[in-house]
């Protein structure tokens, strides 16, 4: 056990301001950090070994037993340490009802070169998805259906939106993930020789009646506009879900699931 944490107890404190901040775009950039709430999302996030720098906690709002030995596995790994008042919890807290437990943690940037792929790898690509909250729960999704990458391409929403990771539930750590261009995507592909399924409505064919066994990546569009018309015109094949009823898409994390799990059991049928 360290010496006690310091504790704090104004919400006027810079601590208690800098992380306000933190839930912005360009005070996460300029810093290189970004915030990591929850006890299952630090736990992940110590579990992959994420150098977190502080962690923030306020018993008055803990829902368990267990999170003092988790302040003290981050702090063993190098984090500060900072107790805070139910009030100045409930400043800095990004969800309605926190669970004491709040971190900060550096971005990264991982690069398509950096990936290291298996003889025939699946992945996930999406482009230009606008809400946090879908892109959390497909990384969920990718991460529950074995994908061994998540390619991020042309983003509207910063992948370490506070949102991202909370509906990630720190899967956000698990799941190599990578943002880059669609062009420098396609051509990475190709050169790979990964096939590109991408899903439109406009398709003959469905999902159930392709082939998605071997290399493959599985290419979502925006929640609004769909695929761009680069992905339509550079994919392999083109698939659509069927739609019985009046609703002419899905939403779009939906959609990734469907997709995902279609693969994965012709994979391993």
């Amino acid at each position: 056990m360290g010496p006690p944490p310091e504790r704090i107890s104004s919400l006027q404190n810079p601590r208690v301001k800098q992380l306000v901040k933190l839930r912005d775009r360009r005070p996460r950039d300029e810093a290189g950090v970004f915030l990591v709430e929850g006890y299952r999302e630090i736990r992940r996030a110590l579990e992959k070994r994420v150098a977190l720098t502080e962690i923030y906690f306020s018993t008055e709002w803990f829902l368990g037993e267990n999170e003092p030995a988790l302040i003290e596995q981050a702090r063993a790994a190098g984090a500060a340490v900072f107790e805070l008042t139910k009030d100045a919890f409930a400043k800095v807290a990004y969800r309605e009802r926190p669970d004491g437990l709040l971190a900060v943690a550096p971005q990264w940037k991982r690069a398509l070169t950096d990936l290291d792929l298996p003889a025939e790898p699946f992945l996930l690509v999406v482009e230009a998805i606008e809400k946090p909250g879908n892109l959390g729960t497909i990384l969920r999704s990718a991460d529950a259906a074995g994908c061994d990458a998540v390619i991020v391409c042309d983003p509207v929403t910063d992948i370490f939106n506070p949102n991202v990771v909370r509906a990630s539930t720190g899967v956000l750590f698990s799941v190599p993930l990578v943002v880059e261009e669609s062009t420098r995507v396609r051509a990475w592909l190709k050169e790979k020789g990964v096939r590109a399924i991408a899903t439109t409505p406009a398709a003959e064919k469905t999902y159930t009646d392709a082939d998605l066994r071997g290399p493959l990546a599985v290419v979502m569009g925006s929640e609004q506009y769909g695929l761009s018309e680069f992905w339509l015109k550079n994919c392999d094949l083109p698939v659509r879900i069927p739609m019985a009823g009046q609703a002419d898409s899905l939403n779009v994390a939906m959609a990734t699931i469907i997709t995902l799990f279609e693969a994965v059991r012709q994979r391993h049928a």
